[in-house]
């Protein structure tokens, strides 16, 4: 028997195999759910973005960190110290820090408290534990703790931008000028890159060559170690061991085992004197003024004030400060509003636009009546004569 085939070829219930009908049905389906389609793709981007933020190598941006490839890192110098030969180990807390120093031979030890989280009994454990001490901008008491001949003295000033060694050090005069922005000079010792006519210098060296202080972070961050001689003194002044232990004191260095002072403990000698007498004068101030000023009077809100009553209270205030020329300034621009409108002037007329159309009005000369509104009273006295002539002038204008 003979299979009776339908117009083209295809029996009842076959399926379509020509090509591009699957690309076509895709097609028509996102068509249909394109909502959903743009959601799901949304989805997938913000998935991917999270999954390579999270696999991405990280650094972190502490300032002077050996992990710190940002502009205030430190990256840079560590790199550069470990191509020379020098072994530089990244301590995050004390007890790391210790360990690295016993371990070293003769270490070097940048330390970096710009928070001031060590206390002075840990300090002077690292100070005897390190071969040599190298300290960045480190605060008064961290200088006070280590007792060195080291102390602070201010900051360079904003006219020395460029420091030159002016020292015998080798390691200064190796390295030549350095930056002197924001940074900050030590007395003692043996001092170089001194600002004129002071003693004090931005690099400081003890007398038996253990403490070294650097008073600036410019001279190690990735941004300026390029800079005139900051690479140079960098090098020589952490490279002189073969292990620099790089210390960078954290929260988890803050001694919480104490208890906290209390107000009376942190307050100045003088405040336990002084402050008594304080309260009584502040005492005394507050019942001063409130006898002169009197009690609250409390009115129910909105208030209502007469216009009339305003204006006197204005002219008062004026008359207590002796505000003649801004009463005299009041009164010429409402007089000069008030002819413009009766002059049919319009809001946007000026001074001598008025002036002009108002002697002529009157018949009057202009130069008179420029004379008579742009006049400055000296005194209360003149001040009330000439308002009565500015009232008389505008009398005349509505008269007629």
């Amino acid at each position: 028997m003979t299979d009776i085939l339908p117009a083209g070829g295809r029996t009842a219930g076959s399926v379509d195999r020509t090509p591009g009908t699957g690309r076509r049905s895709a097609l028509a389906w996102l068509r249909r759910h394109r909502a959903l389609s743009v959601f799901a793709a949304i989805v997938a981007v913000a998935l991917g973005i999270v999954v390579w933020g999270q696999l991405a190598p990280r650094g972190d941006s502490v300032p002077l960190s050996t992990g710190n490839a940002g502009p205030g890192g430190a990256r840079a110098v560590s790199e550069i110290l470990g191509r020379h030969g020098v072994e530089v180990q990244n301590a995050g807390t004390f007890e790391a820090a210790m360990s690295a120093l016993g371990a070293g031979s003769s270490p070097t030890l940048m330390l970096y408290d710009r928070n001031g989280f060590l206390d002075g009994p840990r300090l002077l454990e690292l100070a005897a534990a390190a071969g040599r001490m190298v300290l960045v901008a480190p605060r008064l008491e961290t200088l006070t703790a280590l007792d060195s001949d080291i102390r602070q003295a201010g900051v360079v000033p904003d006219a020395s931008p460029l420091l030159t060694p002016g020292c015998q050090l080798p390691d200064a005069v190796v390295a030549g000028e350095i930056s002197g922005e924001q940074g900050f000079v030590y007395d003692g010792g043996t001092s170089c890159y001194r600002p004129a006519g002071g003693a004090a210098g931005l690099l400081a060296v003890s007398a038996d060559g253990s403490l070294t202080v650097l008073g600036s972070t410019a001279v190690l961050d990735n941004e300026r170690l390029d800079e005139q001689g900051h690479a140079a003194l960098a090098l020589r002044t952490l490279g002189s061991s073969p292990d620099l232990v790089w210390y960078l004191p954290s929260l988890e260095d803050l001694d919480t085992s104490g208890s906290a002072q209390t107000l009376d403990e942190l307050a100045p000698a003088w405040v336990h004197f002084l402050g008594p007498w304080l309260l009584v004068v502040a005492l005394a101030a507050i019942a001063w003024r409130g006898r002169r000023l009197g009690p609250l009077v409390f009115e129910p809100l909105p208030v209502v004030v007469k216009a009339v009553e305003t204006a006197e209270g204005r002219a008062r205030m004026y008359h207590d400060s002796h505000a003649v020329q801004q009463a005299r300034d009041n009164l010429r621009a409402g007089t000069l509003v008030r002819l413009a409108r009766k002059l049919r002037l319009g809001p946007g007329a000026t001074a001598d636009e008025v002036i002009d159309a108002a002697a002529r009005y009157l018949g009057r000369s202009a130069a008179d009546v420029r004379g008579l509104v742009n006049d400055r009273p000296g005194t209360e006295s003149r001040l009330v004569a000439w308002a009565q002539e500015m009232n008389n002038l505008e009398k005349e204008v509505s008269s007629r």
